[in-house]
């Protein structure tokens, strides 16, 4: 029997790690670091939850399940169920949020610290102009292009950020032990970096992404499905391992720069305040365009994964082609509503999506046996309230416009809803009622 030789292992691991990580993903442990200050170590413990082992449990879903992507995996709730969530999730980690994350983090690491007198609106929208243009040549153009990127400039991200990283830790703003947390950071930090590790939506990504991890270990010759499956866990572990390394190293960077720094809006804005303290305009610019480039290897490849899911989805439906340009097209207008305003937008969307998917990452591998019947019993009772953790979420504004303050009041009634998981207790009676259901049908039957 078969298995991956350790170069090949590392080859696996190294390609999951590059779907995974996108300069983006620096943003959030940045920032946590920042905000959490003295508490990074608890903040860090939630963090790596939900930004690291998350991941490498759906990618371990995947693979362990044995069917042919995300859309099968989840239509064990029923066709239309799985129809609806692969849509829903690979919106998310597409068009609607991630690719236009993409753009804004290139233009708040890059664009916005080396032009600071040119009108911000107009630059971010020529910036993210130039930046879909370019994504939507290349999406359009498979080639080498992605590959290249990766071996070169990923590795040179890396290396800039390894000096950063160096640089921060033998030089630091000022002493962790002394920065005060500040908001949900202050009250509960572990459970503030749970929800934190939300926003890197790599579990969602390893839902989407995990098939294509499966396909690589068949093409090298493995076969047995239980191999198949050990090797996906073996090559999430160590990409897991290496992600869990720079998300510590990232927060570390982020705590200490409060002794020089305030607290900055969003991380993007904190990374390049460090890098141009430590290495000047040049520091800068080196970072901006690495960030840039990564970010848009990153975005070439979600627009052609998310095409080529929706083509295979509706195949009576539009070409790749007309699915490539209208994702570039949503994630443009949604790029220039800024950085703040996607982060602020896109959380309670997770809030409502990262549920379902612990559900079916868990049942599917905690009762893989399981009838279908305890999946929709589960789904039945979280989706609800996901769906008031979502509203909870919403920035004010948008609870006043819609006229949601009383489900956001009867969303605080739920247990554990304070901490932004009222979610877990309606999934818990769920599950044991779709397993007593399960358990009286199988009864009935053997009478």
């Amino acid at each position: 029997m078969k298995k991956l030789r350790f170069r090949e292992l590392l080859a696996v691991a190294s390609m999951l790690f590059g779907m995974f990580f996108g300069a983006g993903n620096l943003i959030f442990p940045v920032s946590m670091g920042q905000l959490a200050g003295r508490n990074v170590w608890l903040a860090c413990a939630g963090f790596l939850i939900t930004g690291v082992g998350l991941p490498l449990l759906g990618v371990a879903a995947l693979g362990l399940s044995r069917t042919r992507g995300l859309f099968e995996l989840s239509s064990r709730a029923g066709r239309k169920y799985g129809l609806f969530f692969t849509c829903l999730l690979y919106l998310t980690i597409g068009p609607f949020f991630a690719i236009p994350r993409c753009a804004t983090v290139s233009y708040t690491v890059g664009v916005q610290q080396l032009l600071p007198g040119v009108p911000q609106n107009l630059a971010l929208g020529v910036f993210s102009a130039l930046f879909f243009g370019l994504a939507l040549f290349f999406s359009l153009r498979p080639g080498q292009i992605l590959t290249w990127i990766g071996k070169v400039l990923n590795p040179l991200f890396l290396c800039f950020l390894g000096l950063l990283i160096l640089r921060a830790l033998t030089s630091p703003l000022g002493q962790v032990g002394q920065i005060l947390p500040s908001g949900a950071y202050a009250a509960d930090a572990f459970a503030a970096g749970l929800l934190e590790g939300y926003n890197t939506m790599d579990a969602l990504a390893g839902l989407a992404f995990g098939i294509i991890v499966v396909d690589a270990i068949r093409q090298l010759g493995v076969t047995e499905p239980g191999q198949i499956a050990r090797d996906t866990v073996r090559a999430g572990v160590f990409s897991a391992l290496l992600m869990a390394l720079i998300y510590l190293l990232a927060a570390v960077v982020g705590a200490p720069s409060r002794g020089l720094f305030a607290a900055a809006s969003n991380g993007g804005e904190a990374l390049a305040q460090i890098a141009q303290h430590y290495f000047g305009a040049a520091g800068a610019a080196i970072l901006a365009c690495t960030v840039t480039v990564a970010c848009l290897k990153t975005t070439v490849g979600l627009v052609t994964s998310c095409g080529a899911t929706f083509v295979q989805l509706f195949p009576k439906g539009p070409s790749y082609r007309v699915w490539a340009v209208s994702f570039c097209l949503i994630s443009f207008l949604i790029a220039n509503l800024g950085l703040d305003a996607i982060l602020a937008y896109s959380a309670p969307v997770l809030m409502f999506l990262y549920p379902l998917s612990i559900l079916l990452i868990l049942l599917t591998l905690l009762f893989p046996r399981s009838s279908r019947a305890v999946l929709v019993w589960a789904l039945g009772f979280t989706a609800p309230a996901a769906l008031l953790d979502l509203i909870r979420a919403l920035p004010p504004q948008a609870l006043d416009a819609l006229h949601l303050r009383p489900a956001a009041n009867l969303a605080q009634l739920l247990p554990l809803a304070e901490k932004g998981f009222g979610w877990v207790c309606p999934a818990l009676a769920g599950l044991l009622a779709g397993l007593l259901f399960q358990w009286f049908r199988s009864r009935r039957a053997r009478t």
